[in-house]
């Protein structure tokens, strides 16, 4: 394999002749009233669909301004808060029923849950010779873009690959819930024995396990896993299960599916899209940075000496140079992200039974101190609060899961948030998804090759 001194140097001056006549001022985004990454400026998102799935509140708006507001998610009108309340008191699995109250609208009766829980199960096998031919045999270090592939491959195996009945829509989206569990378990497996060099192995799968135990089973050596770790799962494939029309790989699976593309092109893109740091990728990032911070921060405890070193994160003498602060703010929500609040308070619990509470009051810490930083260093006033992948990453950890499968599980959650909204959009968009770029480029003559410096 040719070396990356060798790539670079062969291209550096292509990129060098890209820059020259490739630049954008960028105040003309301002000047022609862009709104970049679809954001008005205040912050707020761009109007640019209807949606009955959920609902992703933040702020409240009072005479144009934007108002910090307490967060609250719901899945099709339902607090998500109500949902995991339920399912805690009743001692259940709740994936399933949420899978179908997002691809539904409405809540499943005990019978229409365990006929629906039985078709996932049925379906969570892959096809025959997928496993070998699609995934043993093209082995992959990230997990996420075998993902992609493999659910691009998915097509080939479909009778009818490109019927956009409801029908079929619904036939595919549920194949797809079942299945995107058995393909990252089966990636996984592979990666760790072609490039970590360790053993594989593939366990029988259980047809009574919920989706959340059947992960546990496939990836855990001895098959071992207690009810209350399955249940932890469960409660984080519910919180990732849904986000609203707006995130970037939920909109990437309606832009695709409003050209009319088949439902494997719109969920691989998806995908494609929650792979980036900047969405699904952030709890990777999170662990990352807390690993480094464990490391060069003596006593947890201090908060001078923590306060120093995020301090040097944010003026990019630290961390990946990016800047951030990992797993702090988001794009909605304001004063609180209700998926991190359920998840704190679920993990507080985790940290106490597997003895890492040194490691959760870290991150509280964190989660403390970032504002503050912020404050100081930016002068920064906007309210700043713990999102979601501040916390997943580390009860992963506490679970058991390896690194290469943070991204992977919020993708095998977020499937079922994916499908329902290609659903949505096939049957009530009605039109192709195409805004708007304005040429800042000016016109110019033909010059003959010959003539040309």
């Amino acid at each position: 394999m040719e070396s990356v001194e060798n790539i670079n140097g062969k291209f550096s001056h292509l990129c060098q002749e890209f820059t020259k006549h490739n630049h954008i001022d960028p105040a003309a985004f301002d000047a022609y009233g862009v709104k970049r990454g679809l954001r008005n400026p205040d912050g707020t998102g761009v109007m640019a669909g209807l949606t009955c799935i959920c609902n992703v509140h933040g702020y409240v708006m009072e005479d144009g301004e934007r108002i910090p507001d307490k967060g609250k998610l719901t899945y099709r009108g339902i607090d998500v808060q109500d949902i995991i309340d339920g399912c805690v008191a009743d001692n259940r699995f709740g994936y399933e029923e949420v899978a179908w109250l997002l691809l539904f609208g409405t809540q499943p009766t005990r019978k229409q849950l365990e006929g629906f829980t039985a078709l996932l199960s049925e379906y969570r096998e892959l096809p025959d010779y997928f496993a070998e031919d699609m995934i043993i045999k093209a082995p992959s270090r990230d997990i996420m873009n075998k993902l992609g592939r493999s659910v691009l491959a998915l097509y080939s195996y479909d009778p009818l690959p490109d019927d956009c009945s409801l029908e079929n829509l619904m036939r595919q989206s549920i194949q797809l819930i079942a299945r995107m569990p058995s393909i990252m378990t089966y990636a996984y497996q592979v990666k760790r024995r072609h490039y970590d060099k360790e053993s594989m192995y593939f366990h029988p799968m259980d047809p009574a396990h919920s989706t959340a135990q059947a992960i546990l089973n496939a990836i855990r050596p001895d098959r071992q896993f207690t009810d209350d770790e399955a249940k932890m799962l469960d409660l984080l494939m519910i919180i990732h299960a849904e986000h609203g029309g707006g995130n970037n790989s939920t909109f990437a699976t309606r832009v695709l599916s409003s050209s009319g593309t088949d439902t494997y092109a719109a969920i691989s893109a998806a995908i494609g899209a929650l792979k980036g740091p900047r969405h699904g990728g952030a709890n990777h990032r999170v662990m990352q940075m807390m690993n480094e911070i464990k490391h060069q921060v003596r006593d947890w405890k201090d908060d001078e000496e923590l306060e120093a070193y995020l301090t040097k994160i944010v003026n990019k003498q630290a961390g990946d140079g990016s800047g951030l602060i990992y797993g702090q703010g988001h794009a909605v929500y304001t004063l609180s992200d209700p998926r991190a609040v359920i998840l704190k308070q679920h993990a507080r619990r985790l940290a106490q039974e597997k003895g890492m509470q040194d490691e959760f009051e870290l991150f509280e810490s964190v989660e403390r101190l970032s504002p503050l930083v912020f404050a100081k260093v930016k002068g920064d006033k906007k309210v700043i609060s713990a999102n979601v992948d501040f916390y997943s990453g580390l009860v992963y950890e506490m679970l058991g899961l390896p690194g290469d499968l943070y991204t992977p599980m919020f993708a095998v959650s977020r499937i079922a948030g994916w499908c329902a909204h290609r659903i949505e959009e096939v049957t009530t968009g009605g039109r192709i998804i195409r805004p708007a770029y304005k040429p800042v480029v000016h016109n110019r003559a033909y010059i003959p090759i010959d003539q040309r410096g």
